[in-house]
């Protein structure tokens, strides 16, 4: 037995209340070496004299490790607890805090036991739970749909022309009202809106006013008009923060180009400098945009500046929630003031980060919900474009990324396959329609919120920004949209949205498995050029089957 691979923390993503009585463990053994796990569990202070077995679950396997998992109701919140190990090869070991021994005293066992000291509600990482049942649209806004504004005369892209990081398009926000019942039909929930407030570009995430709509596409009039149908058909919108930097024309960044340290905005940016330079440039900026300056999220000013943004919007319009842009280089202080103050307003206003990698540091529930899963993005490139992956490595990643966070976490993230800062899945896969589907077959099957980038089902084309926010083309022919919607129709079921998931390969076929109150939904999915047979259902090339029991 590999004595180094073995591992488990409590009070991490080992060990982790669910609820305010009960908690999750998790143990981390090299892959194939251990038979079989038991936990040894009790009372905190009475664990010597009350104890009680349990056999633990081989949950899921990567590349290099195997996870068992068990769940517990407690009736003492305070929980002392161990390991009883039997390798592949018979022999047993202890595993405790001072590790793998083969013999172990339970009279001194206070010492070295693992421990969860007490379950303190307000320690726990509360669920969004519309979030595993939600399908999320995403909208680019100036080139959905275009709702009757002359988009403020910067209009000068011909609908449907080749984009460029200056074109204006005209969508706006009635246009999206216009088509709400076009989305809920395809069996859309929530809306995810790019940028919507004052900026001088057509991607808004340079903000020059956070508390108005930008006259582009229609103000807050059409932002509120918008909210009151989505309302009434039950559709959930999370609007786009940019807290990370604003734009140039900000007055408060303004004021400071002016009067340099005299300004009482200066703390506000972080400006090596008594005022703002571009040449040489003397502040920091998102990426290399020298228009963007970044905001001094450390500053408690800034703090509540951005605070009273966030609030604003969920008080006065009812949005359920924030994509908080550019999240991992903004102060982790900042995030745990801000969902403080979001949340005053009930645990189902959510935040999703828009972190691109491990993320656990932000998603132990003082932070975020969840996070825009690019990992999930990468394996489903690796494996049905890239040919990086094969069924067996695709089972390993997933089942890996699954293992990077808690439970609740994986339940609330927002799985995708591309988005505006992305290429088109569709051209990646070379327009191949198969693995397009296929994708988001995989996608809707995931632990999670589905996304689906607007124009996905029709389905559009594009290569790298700005190609990838082309216009919708709403003469499109429909009939692979009703093959999304058919796929979206299962996010209904229970299994997609409480049950566990299991992946693994079966003659072929890539194989997601989801279980919940005696429902089993299984995707069965065929990424070769061949027929393939499993369970009594023939799969196409490049095609899939569902089974609901």
């Amino acid at each position: 037995m590999n004595k180094h691979a073995l591992y488990h923390k409590s009070d991490s993503l080992y060990g982790f209340a669910v609820a305010d009585d009960t908690v999750e463990l998790r143990l981390r053994a090299a892959r194939g070496d251990l038979s079989h796990v038991e936990l040894i569990y009790g009372p905190k202070h009475s664990f010597s004299l009350r104890r009680h077995t349990a056999p633990m679950t081989l949950s899921s396997s990567d590349a290099l490790f195997d996870y068992f998992t068990i769940r517990l109701k407690l009736d003492d919140k305070r929980l002392a607890y161990m390991f009883y190990l039997t390798a592949a090869d018979g022999k047993k070991y202890y595993f405790s805090e001072d590790g793998a021994t083969e013999d172990y005293d339970i009279a001194t066992s206070f010492y070295n036991f693992f421990q969860l000291a007490y379950i303190n509600p307000n320690d726990v990482m509360r669920g969004v739970d519309w979030l595993s049942r939600a399908v999320v649209y995403q909208i680019f806004v100036d080139r959905f749909c275009r709702g009757g504004t002359d988009g403020d005369g910067v209009v000068n892209l011909e609908w449907g022309g080749k984009p460029t990081p200056k074109s204006f398009a005209g969508g706006d926000l009635y246009g999206v009202a216009k088509k709400l019942d076009y989305l809920c039909d395809l069996g859309v929930n929530t809306l995810y809106l790019t940028p919507i407030f004052t900026s001088r570009s057509n991607h808004k995430y340079d903000i020059s006013d956070y508390y108005n709509v930008d006259p582009h596409f229609g103000g807050n009039k059409a932002f509120g008009e918008l909210m009151n149908e989505c309302k009434a058909r039950g559709v959930r919108v999370v609007l786009d923060a940019v807290f990370n930097h604003c734009s140039e024309d900000l007055k408060e960044f303004r004021d400071v180009c002016e009067k340099g340290r005299k300004s009482p905005y200066h703390g506000f940016f972080v400006i090596n400098g008594d005022k703002p330079t571009k040449r040489p440039l003397n502040y920091e900026v998102f990426a290399e945009c020298d228009y963007m300056p970044k905001w001094n999220t450390a500053n408690p000013e800034v703090q509540e500046y951005l605070c009273r943004v966030g609030e604003y919007w969920i008080k006065n319009y009812g949005i359920d929630g924030w994509r908080l842009d550019v999240s991992d280089e903004v102060s982790h202080g900042f995030w745990r003031a801000f969902r403080s103050r979001v949340k005053a307003f009930g645990n189902d206003v959510v935040l999703i980060g828009e972190n691109w990698h491990d993320s656990r540091s932000y998603l132990r529930g003082d932070q975020f919900d969840s996070i825009m899963n690019y990992a999930f993005t990468k394996a489903m490139l690796d494996y049905f474009v890239t040919g990086a992956l094969d069924t067996a490595g695709l089972c390993d990643k997933l089942n890996e990324l699954l293992m990077r966070n808690m439970t609740q976490v994986n339940n609330m993230m927002l799985n995708l396959i591309d988005c505006h800062d992305t290429h088109r899945f569709y051209t990646q896969c070379g327009c191949d329609k198969g693995k397009l589907l296929n994708a988001l077959a995989v996608e809707t099957f995931m632990p999670g919120a589905t996304m689906v980038y607007y124009g996905t089902e029709i389905p559009l084309e594009g290569g790298y920004d700005p190609d990838s926010r082309r216009c919708f083309d709403w003469n499109a022919d429909g009939a692979f949209a009703q093959k999304v919607k058919k796929l979206l129709g299962y996010k209904k079921l229970r299994a997609l949205a409480e049950g566990g998931a299991r992946f693994y390969g079966e003659n072929g076929l890539f194989v997601v498995e989801r279980k919940a109150n005696g429902q089993t939904a299984t995707l069965l999915v065929n990424n070769t050029k061949d027929k393939l047979t499993a369970r009594g259902q023939t799969v196409s090339a490049d095609g899939h089957a569902v089974i609901v029991e």
